[in-house]
């Protein structure tokens, strides 16, 4: 799911509110070691682009 997940966001990061309505919806998919590796991973991808909004995006999901 986590392989699913990154495929789907790099597919949207064109688009800033698709990029964080799909990221919200794979945080609730993911287990929560997942969604860790989840957040390493788009900070290292996308966060010169959006790291506001993937702070934003896990802090109020609780991660």
């Amino acid at each position: 799911m986590l392989k699913y997940c990154k495929t789907v966001l790099q597919k949207v990061s064109f688009n800033r509110d698709l990029f964080r309505k799909e990221l919200r919806k794979s945080i609730h998919w993911l287990a929560h070691e997942d969604a860790l590796m989840l957040k390493a991973w788009c900070i290292i991808q996308f966060g010169s682009l959006y790291s506001d909004l993937i702070r934003d995006v896990f802090e109020n999901s609780g991660i």
